[in-house]
């Protein structure tokens, strides 16, 4: 297993936007955390991510977009206090509601299930429905 990045702060710069220097060292530190979270994902469906990339160059690219968005999504998270979408309070009798942009928060909520199908690591849900027929009576 390489643990060599698949994405580096240049990409990020160069796909979204120049960092500040806190965003920087943060991204540095969070660029190998997200890959092996995404090669440890791989490895439960029974894939290995390094050679999938190693022997597709559009794959390897479709990789480094989903680690660029999903790093973004780390980097967007508020560092101080929490992060609120939308925030509504009251008066006298007193009423306060917010909502939460990222619940959870972390690298492994920065990994989306849509991200993991573009890169067909997705695990498929099964399910399943049952049918009760009964006479309506009971006894």
């Amino acid at each position: 297993m390489s643990n060599q990045p698949y994405e580096t702060v240049n990409d990020i710069e160069t796909l979204w936007r120049p960092l500040t220097q806190s965003e920087q060292a943060r991204a540095e530190a969070i660029l190998p955390l997200l890959s092996d979270t995404l090669r440890v994902i791989a490895k439960g469906v029974g894939k290995n991510l390094d050679e999938m990339v190693a022997a597709d160059e559009a794959y390897a690219s479709v990789v480094k977009e989903v680690t660029v968005d999903s790093t973004t999504r780390v980097l967007r998270q508020a560092m101080e206090g929490d992060a609120m979408t939308q925030e509504s309070m009251s008066g006298l009798g007193y009423s306060w509601q917010g909502t939460y942009a990222v619940p959870g928060g972390g690298i492994a909520n920065a990994i989306m299930r849509n991200d993991l199908k573009r890169l067909g690591l997705a695990r498929q849900q099964y399910g399943s429905e049952f049918l009760w027929q009964g006479s309506g009576a009971l006894t």
